[in-house]
């Protein structure tokens, strides 16, 4: 997007290509623009190893302390370390790097956590190990699939539903009667919405005043009125 449509991005390089003539001497893979990086590798002992490296795959994907605006108002971005090239710094258009932003964003309904094997979501065995017992055998799955429409397959979890696993609110259940909560009334005007907001306050404001006791005067007070 932007003036560099179609073009690569400006790279500065300040220091001199160090790539080897060996082609086999990167454990780099790159292919139809992606890249591999299979030089890392970590034994089942070496812990902290490990650590390090699942801080490194969890990490944003820009840093903004290397981040800076030039002058002409370009987008400048530091590498932490410089590539094999020499290129220690690239410049996008304003456009292009905000482009480039959006294609890191996920797609609706994608899972970032993937499992495989018996935790996969097709396994037939993760009913059997997973803790909360989630997951059905594979008749059972295809039965259920078979009777549900299309809306009620592309349906997600209801934000009712979403507060009762995260936070315990549960707020299809009366707390006094213990009764099944319905929806009686939807109101979307928002107008309205902050009269009725407003008239519950004041009606709490009102009943936590019908509560206090009455007023008393004091002792010396209502001896002069006797007197």
């Amino acid at each position: 997007m932007g003036p560099q449509l179609g073009r690569p991005v400006f790279t500065l390089q300040t220091l001199p290509d160090c790539q080897s003539d060996n082609p086999f001497s990167s454990s780099v893979g790159e292919a139809a623009g992606f890249s591999l990086h299979a030089g890392v590798a970590t034994k089942a002992n070496e812990r902290t190893k490990l650590e390090r490296l699942c801080r490194y795959i969890t990490r944003p994907a820009v840093s903004t302390k290397r981040l800076s605006i030039t002058r002409n108002g370009k987008v400048r971005y530091e590498l932490k370390t410089p590539w094999c090239n020499g290129t220690t710094h690239v410049i996008f258009e304003p456009l292009d790097f905000i482009a480039r932003l959006v294609s890191l964003v996920p797609k609706p309904r994608v899972n970032l956590t993937r499992f495989h094997g018996v935790f996969a979501p097709n396994s037939n065995y993760r009913a059997l190990i997973t803790p909360a017992r989630r997951g059905k055998h594979k008749k059972h799955r295809t039965a259920d699939a078979a009777n549900q429409t299309p809306i009620e397959k592309r349906a997600s979890i209801t934000w009712a539903k979403r507060l009762k696993r995260v936070f315990k609110i549960d707020i299809e259940t009366c707390d006094k009667c213990g009764g099944d909560v319905r929806i009686i009334a939807s109101i979307e005007d928002p107008a309205l919405i902050k009269t009725i907001l407003a008239f519950l306050d004041k009606k709490e404001v009102n009943a936590a005043d019908s509560l206090l006791p009455d007023c008393r005067a004091s002792p010396g007070s209502s001896l002069d009125l006797l007197i």
